[in-house]
């Protein structure tokens, strides 16, 4: 486990999270730290990882050091491990999503930016339905914030084509941005500085957890927390006297 001072940067866990974004519940942590190794493997072409944004941006580092940034990642309860059958998954905490949804809000907003200095119209907007609503609805609040007029013709584009709930947020955006509704911008900002306490993460600890036959409690440490996730196990239900004892019982 890392310490304190090993401490990822913001950059860092921002990057990891955006890689982990491509292989969420289909790819586990060797796939995601040949990604941001800049793996060359057939699989990772096949899959078309290296047209990642953060593709590559350990290229000096070696798998192992990489392997170790994830662990500390889950470590500090911004990605988890699921098993779907026997294979472990990367997969987000609500901390880690909640992160990566703002990422992913301020990205498609740079792409609309971009669209505007290229002039360029008539975009399928398609690609934006049955996405994540919370991260929708607050990629419609950072254009709310941004307040470019230059943006209401995708909006428009995107409005023909979305659900109800959407649409009528969508139209909300629109008003704002013609300056006939006003805009809240404390919403923005109460959501920067909630990022930014959502990227200290939880330092491991050790848990007290009780005993499902004794009562009593007992101590599950930071490493076997880590253990217990990497193979995919529940928590021990019971302390190590009654487990003991059980097992003691089971072998006559």
């Amino acid at each position: 486990m890392k310490s304190k001072t090993d401490r990822l940067s913001d950059e860092e866990i921002k990057v990891i999270l955006r890689a982990a974004d491509e292989i969420i519940a289909k790819g586990g942590r060797t796939l995601l730290a040949k990604i941001l190794k800049g793996s060359r493997e057939k699989k990772v072409l096949q899959l078309e990882l290296d047209k990642c944004p953060v593709y590559g941006y350990y290229k000096s580092e070696n798998l192992d050091e990489i392997m170790q940034k994830i662990d500390w990642m889950i470590d500090y309860d911004f990605l988890d491990i699921e098993y779907y059958g026997r294979l472990p998954m990367i997969v987000f905490t609500e901390r880690g999503w909640y992160i990566e949804s703002d990422q992913c809000a301020d990205e498609l907003l740079n792409e609309w930016k971009e669209w505007v200095k290229q002039g360029k119209q008539n975009p399928d907007m398609s690609y934006l339905k049955d996405r994540n609503r919370k991260m929708i609805l607050l990629l419609l609040e950072k254009i709310k914030e941004f307040g470019d007029q230059g943006l209401i013709p995708y909006l428009e584009l995107w409005e023909k084509v979305d659900y109800k709930k959407v649409r009528d947020e969508i139209r909300t955006t629109i008003n704002v941005l013609n300056r006939k509704e006003p805009f809240d911008h404390s919403v923005v900002k109460e959501k920067t500085e909630s990022i930014k306490e959502a990227l200290e993460g939880i330092e491991p600890h050790d848990l007290l957890l009780k005993c499902w036959v004794c009562g009593e409690r007992f101590t599950f440490t930071t490493g076997e927390q880590q253990f217990y996730k990497k193979k995919g196990l529940s928590y021990p239900k019971r302390c190590k006297k009654c487990h003991n004892k059980k097992d003691n019982e089971l072998s006559y």
